[in-house]
């Protein structure tokens, strides 16, 4: 048994309750510990970006501060979404039509407030929950398409989930990505955003020192409001999440790995 497949055993056994509780206290603890003492100052970049999110809503969880500062700054930025995002309400077939096209004009209300436009928003449409278990020629097949919007517009920066986001979605869009840029060849900077790892995975266990060396912090103070109205625009997956979950991404500062 690895340390995640352990940890998720562990998950089972302590109450849902409690359990919040703690990811809630381990979320406060390494996000205090970062913006004060780990990370080092970002400045909002003049080169325009390419934000790839596994599902609807992690764009603007992670980067929506950066994507709406540079927006205002008439600096390009271009989305990408890898899933469908079917199975945040389950396996009911019917439900997951309707989240298909619920999350998807959800995505585009939250990106137009942003100041991103339509024509720079894509969906790839990968089934919810299978991008680690593509076989080999979708996976050359999902490369190849991300490479080409690489080669496309050509990004500055390009923002991707944390390689260790503790969501196997997530982690497979860092990959995916990783391997495209090789593809494409293209001259970029890699960034990854936190939704997840600060929440589940466990400081010195699964999160090292090493990983937090890496932080910077953008202050996105002037769009923080806009930033907020984008989030509700995901009403359906906002009544979803854990207590307090949000609460990270509400912050004057948003949180990058380089």
């Amino acid at each position: 048994m690895n340390k995640k497949q352990a940890l998720i055993s562990l998950e089972q056994l302590i109450p849902k309750k409690l359990l919040n509780q703690l990811q809630y206290f381990h979320y406060r603890l390494i996000s205090w510990w970062i913006l004060h003492w780990g990370s080092h100052p970002l400045k909002c970049s003049q080169k325009s970006a390419m934000v790839f999110s596994p599902h609807q809503d992690d764009e603007t969880f992670g980067c929506g501060g950066m994507i709406a500062q540079k927006r205002e700054e008439g600096i390009p930025v271009a989305v990408t979404f890898l899933t469908d995002g079917r199975g945040s309400h389950g396996a009911d077939c019917q439900i997951q039509n309707q989240m298909i096209q619920i999350r998807q004009q959800e995505s585009l209300t939250a990106l137009d407030i942003l100041g991103v436009n339509s024509a720079d928003i894509h969906f790839l449409n990968y089934p919810d929950g299978s991008l680690t278990t593509l076989n080999f020629p979708a996976q050359e097949e999902i490369i190849k398409q991300i490479s080409t919007l690489l080669k496309r517009y050509q990004p500055g920066e390009v923002y991707v989930p944390h390689r260790k986001d503790c969501h196997q979605d997530h982690e497979a869009t860092y990959k995916l990505v990783k391997q495209a840029i090789e593809q494409s060849q293209i001259k970029t900077e890699l960034l990854q955003y936190p939704i997840w790892v600060f929440w589940r995975s466990p400081l010195f266990i699964l999160l090292k020192l090493q990983d937090i060396a890496a932080a910077y912090r953008l202050s996105v103070t002037s769009v923080r409001l806009k930033k907020q109205k984008a989030i509700t625009a995901y009403s359906s997956q906002v009544q979803m999440l854990p207590d307090g979950f949000i609460e990270q991404f509400l912050n004057s500062e948003e949180i990058f790995f380089k």
